[in-house]
Formats: C-alpha cells, sequence, structure tokens
C-alpha cells in the first residue's frame, strides 16, 4: 500500500483525504467562485464524490496524487493542491507527465495560499515524483492561476481546447 506524506507550509497541512473531509469538499465545488474558470458549471454531490474517490485512489494508481488542505491555525478545510495523471483528450497530449493542480475554498482566495501549497507539494516531486516534466492546464481567462504557475516556474508550451474552453498548457521540469 503506498504511505500519502503529510507536508507543512507555514499555514498549510498538506495531508492524505479523510472521509470526513467529504462534506467539505462537496461544499467547495459546489461553489460558482470556485468552479469558475474548472468547467464553469458547480459540481453535485455525486461528481464531487467521483472526484474525491479518483483523487485518493490516485496516489495508489500512480504513486502521486492530490493532498487535502488543512489550514494549520484554524484546522479548516482549505482545499487541494498535488499531481494527477488525468489522460484528458486534449493535444498537446500531456499523458505520461504529473500533471499539477490547485483548488482553494473561496474563503481561502486571494491569500497566496496555492502558491505556499504547490512549493512544498513541487518540493515532493523532486524527490518522490515520476518522469523529467510536470504539467499543468489552465484556463485562458484564469490570470491569477496564471501568476501562480508563472511563480512556480511554469512556462507556456501551448495552447489548446479542453471540453470547448480556450486553455494555456504550461510545463517545468520536475527538478527545477
Amino acid at each position: 500500500m503506498t504511505v500519502i506524506p503529510t507536508l507543512e507550509t507555514a499555514r498549510l497541512r498538506l495531508r492524505p483525504y479523510r472521509l470526513e473531509d467529504f462534506d467539505d469538499y462537496v461544499a467547495m465545488w459546489a461553489d460558482p467562485a470556485v468552479v469558475r474558470f474548472i468547467g464553469g458549471v458547480p459540481f453535485t454531490r455525486e461528481a464531487s464524490w467521483g472526484r474525491f474517490i479518483r483523487q485518493i485512489g490516485m496516489w495508489h494508481a500512480m504513486g502521486f496524487g492530490f493532498f487535502a488542505l488543512e489550514h494549520r491555525e484554524t484546522g479548516a478545510y482549505a482545499g487541494e493542491a498535488g499531481f494527477h495523471e488525468a489522460r484528458r483528450a486534449i493535444t498537446p497530449s500531456l499523458e505520461g507527465t504529473m500533471e499539477c493542480g490547485w483548488g482553494l475554498t473561496s474563503a481561502m482566495h486571494g491569500q497566496g495560499l496555492a502558491e505556499e501549497a504547490m512549493r512544498a507539494a513541487l518540493g515532493w516531486a523532486a524527490e518522490n515524483g515520476k518522469g523529467e516534466r510536470l504539467t499543468c492546464i489552465v484556463d485562458e481567462d484564469n490570470a491569477a492561476s496564471l501568476r501562480v504557475a508563472g511563480k512556480l516556474g511554469f512556462r507556456e508550451f501551448a495552447r489548446s481546447a479542453y471540453n470547448g474552453t480556450p486553455i494555456v498548457l504550461l510545463e517545468r521540469p520536475r527538478r527545477a
């Protein structure tokens, strides 16, 4: 069985998901402010369950995955950050890369927490990840996430569309 690490930053604990996180997870993905640039449509409870279980299972199938983000001071669920192998139907393909992603509850937006969480996750990936290249996709209108990606060392390598939405494809070395 894969051991999912727990990482800590100044303000966050990046930890494995627990079933007790599910109601907070549902609330986050039902929030229009959260999904605005991630498909644009709030998730149903059922769709959130499928995504939640995928986040847990990714660790066991791939050896990497998403972390639940917990605010260290308050213990509040803050969102998620990490890696997946989504096998998306996009060109150019990202298959075989650790695709990075992050999403925060709307209460945690605008505080620099996505960058903080991903810096910790990227540090873990440098030592424990797979492949030489990390990727991410960002809606071309999501200026905040494009800024985060740039601060993390990601650079645009292509533009495409995913589910009809124009996206920017970005990459960086795993060991930057």
